[in-house]
Order: structure tokens, then sequence, then C-alpha cells
């Protein structure tokens, strides 16, 4: 059969665009098996368990564990205090990016709090943890780790050592094989069956785990996303490698808000909390033309980044406008109302626009302080780093207000910023003074 790695829809042959959701070259061909029986006759954990219907009032939870708090402060703040037993979590993102390191750093704080953590291998063996370990200086000695792919055997060993797990980490989930399926390691196939069973197990046996995934080339999750319905939370690390800071994101959260962040930076002992976004700013920035202050929210939390933009004269037809951390396509609007609202042509100019840090941002509220950047740039003007800007702006050059606006000033004063730039002060951008 076939089906569609994006939205699972099936097909009886293949075709080159979905129906569903319209997504070209995403169908591909897969073994028709019922997974929930498997070659060797025997169910899968939870279908083994018996089947019977409750009400919540009846269950007594008297005997169940209290929530885990890894004691990380950003990553508990940002899943929304806690893990409950039975929770499966997703955590992606790019090559390179701090994964292992950060859960490593998780292991070893549930290490210290007594708590029995059972660490699944598949990409790397336990003496290349240890270097790793030992190079961070991480002392892993609650920690268990098993070098094994196969879910049968995984299943097997889960089952008859229950009370020596507390907290499951699979590392990674594109790894691990059902021999009932007929196709290679990290095929869409496999990844659904691996997560199915694995989720299976953990909620069956009330095992909080960890599912560390993969990303395409193009930032989703790899494998079908099914995947990620299946699991009750979804994890985006995100940062760019050359650049020290790396924000956690969460995309989905069953037991908590789902759009909280958390902040850390790379160094050589591992990862560090960002905790007082005063550590964003560059304290060597110089007042210089382009270079501006803003202040976005990152989920409920304020947070300051410096924006820079750079417009030199064109010697091409048609101008270059290049971004990076901001999107593209806002930029042509926010240039065509700087064009047609300030009277400030930018036809002949080449616009460069960047977010330092590696930081990708789409709060609107950067609006204003991306027009101010190119302004600045254009009439090589410089902005005192002392101020900061925010705010969204319309297509008629209003300054719009936005979410949690007296938590951005209060943020900005804290800070130590002078003169706030935002929808109260500025009404328009023709308000705008250099």
């Amino acid at each position: 059969m076939f089906i569609c790695s994006n939205c699972q829809k099936e097909y009886s042959k293949w075709q080159g665009q979905c129906e569903s959701c319209k997504l070209w070259n995403t169908i591909l061909e897969v073994p028709e098996i019922n997974s929930s029986i498997n070659k060797k006759g025997h169910k899968s954990s939870r279908s083994a368990s018996s089947v019977e219907a409750v009400k919540l009032n009846e269950l007594d939870n008297s005997d169940r564990k209290s929530a885990i708090k890894t004691g990380i402060h950003e990553f508990d703040n940002a899943i929304g205090g806690r893990m409950v037993q039975g929770q499966v979590t997703l955590f992606s993102g790019e090559p390179g990016i701090g994964k292992s390191t950060l859960t490593l750093q998780i292991i070893e704080a549930l290490s210290e709090q007594r708590l029995k953590v059972l660490y699944i291998c598949g990409e790397e063996s336990p003496h290349q943890i240890k270097e790793r370990a030992d190079r961070l200086n991480l002392k892993l000695t609650n920690v268990l780790f098993l070098s094994e792919v196969n879910v049968d055997n995984l299943e097997r060993y889960i089952n008859s050592h229950r009370k020596d797990i507390d907290f499951l980490v699979i590392d990674s989930i594109q790894t691990l094989i059902s021999p009932d399926i007929a196709s290679s390691s990290g095929s869409i196939s496999q990844v659904a069956e691996a997560t199915n069973r694995i989720t299976g197990l953990s909620k069956g046996l009330n095992i909080t785990t960890l599912m560390i995934g993969h990303v395409t080339k193009t930032g989703d999750i790899a494998g079908p996303k099914i995947v990620e319905h299946m699991v009750d939370t979804v994890i985006y690390f995100e940062g760019e490698k050359r650049y020290e800071f790396r924000v956690l994101r969460i995309e989905k959260n069953r037991f908590g808000p789902s759009d909280e962040v958390g902040i850390f930076r790379m160094t050589d002992k591992g990862l560090i909390e960002v905790r007082d976004t005063k550590e964003l700013l560059n304290q060597n920035k110089n007042d210089e033309p382009g270079s501006v202050f803003s202040l976005v929210m990152e989920g409920s939390r304020p947070v300051v980044i410096e924006v820079q933009a750079l417009a030199t004269k064109t010697y091409f037809p048609n101008p270059r406008r290049t971004t990076s951390g901001f999107d593209l396509n806002r930029l042509y609007i926010l240039l065509a109302i700087i064009d047609k609202k300030l009277k400030i042509p930018t036809w002949d100019f080449d616009v460069y626009v960047n977010i330092t840090g590696g930081i990708k941002i789409t709060d609107p509220g950067l609006d204003l302080a991306v027009i101010a950047a190119v302004v600045s740039s254009i009439k090589d003007k410089t902005i005192s780093s002392n101020k900061v800007y925010f705010g969204e702006v319309g297509l008629t050059g209003e300054v719009r207000k936005v979410y949690f606006e007296d938590k951005r000033v209060k943020e900005a004063k804290r800070i130590g910023f002078d003169d706030v730039a935002y929808p109260k002060v500025i009404k328009n951008v023709k308000d705008l003074r250099f």
C-alpha cells in the first residue's frame, strides 16, 4: 500500500500529489500489515493488558509517584513545570544542536534525585556516551545504558525490569527496528510502528519517556506526521550551531502550556540556562547606523534582541533583499510601507536584515524595530543603544498594539533602557525620529 508521510492518507497505487494535504512527493510505499499483532502471534504490550472501562472519580492515584521535575529551570518551565507518569515526549532538533547534551544533563539531574533511568543507545555505544559524559563532568550514577534497537527485545527487557525504571530515554526513535516491518530503520513504517509500541509500553507501565527524533532538511520531524499525534509533548530545540544561544520550543503539550520556551547557552561545559534576558544583549555594541534593540515575546517572557539592517546602493535591476532570523516576505511588506508612508525610496537599495545570535523571530512586534533599523541605515544615522522599539505596523502605517505590551515595557525599564518606543508613544511610522 502507499501512504502519505504528511497526513497518512492511504492509496492503492503511487501518485505524485496527495489529494488530502495537496503536498507533492510525500506518498511512499509501505508493507500492509496488522501492527497490533506481530508475526510471532503475540500482541503488543498495550493490547495484552486487560481492557476495562473506569470512572475518573473511582480512580485511586495514591500509589502513583509525584510528578517528575528535572531541576533544570528552563526545561521544567517550558514543559509546564513537570512531567507526569506515562508522559511521552518527542525531542527533536537539527544535528549537532545539543539534543544529546541536554538529555544527558536532564538524566544527571534525575539521577541525583535517585530516579532510575534507562537509556536506550541506538546511535552511540555506551563507551561513546561515557566519553561525552566525562567531558561534560556529568555523574550518571543511577542510569542504565542498553545498546539495543530491536523493539521486541526492548519490550521484553522493560517488562521484566519495570521496578528498575522510572524514566526511559530513546536515542533515537529513528534507529529502532521492528522485525515485523519489511523495511530499513528510519523508514516511515518503522518509525510509526516503533513510536506506537514504545508509547503503548510507556502508557501501560506508567513510565515517563523521552524520545529523541531526527529532523528533515526542511526542519520537520523525520517520519510520518502521525508520530507527533501519538506522543503527549513535542519539543523543538532550535538555534544556529555557530552561535551559542539555543531556544527550546514546545509545539504540543497535553499536560501544560504549549507556548513556553527555554533559553540556553552552549559552552564547552555543556548547556547553561539563560534566566535573565540581559545575557542576550551584546555588551560590546556601539551606536552604529542600522542597529537597534527590540523586545519580543518568547512564550510568556519578554526577550531583548538586536536587529541589524544594512542598506547599500544596488547595481542590479532588481535589488537584493536578504534576511537571517526574520521572515523575508514580511520584509517586503515593511519596505513597501517605508516607500509609501515615509517617502523614502528603497528600490535602489540592497537591503539585508539580521537578528543577531542566530535566533528566529516570528513576533509581529518586531516590525517597528526592523523599519527603524532599515531607515537608520539608509539615512546613515545612529540610534542610541538606550532606546528600544517594539510594535506591529499595519499597511496604512499605523503602529498597532501587541500582546503583553505592559510586560515588555516593564522588562525594558528593568534592563535599563531609558527610551521605549512602542504603540502608546508612536501611533504611526511617520512619528519616527532619527
